[in-house]
């Protein structure tokens, strides 16, 4: 196998570590509409607590980025 074509194929299956960000973000978001919809007194609080986690969540797609953008391009 050539090197640029393992350099892809790794790559790829680093990429697979947005599977589990985008599915949280997911729950979040809903969890956090659900919450407003039923007491919306607490948003303010909830939201905060929602955006902090949301960031969270986010820092480990950035990281699987990062390493395919090595994998990649290093």
């Amino acid at each position: 196998m050539e090197l640029d074509a393992a350099k892809m194929i790794g790559a790829g299956l680093a990429t697979l570590g947005f599977i589990g960000p985008g599915i949280g973000i997911g729950l979040i978001w809903a969890a956090l509409i659900s919450t407003v919809g039923r007491n919306p007194g607490a948003a303010d609080a909830v939201t905060t607590t929602a955006w902090v986690s949301f960031a969270l969540v986010e820092a480990l797609a950035i990281f699987a980025l990062a390493i395919a953008l090595l994998i990649l391009f290093g």
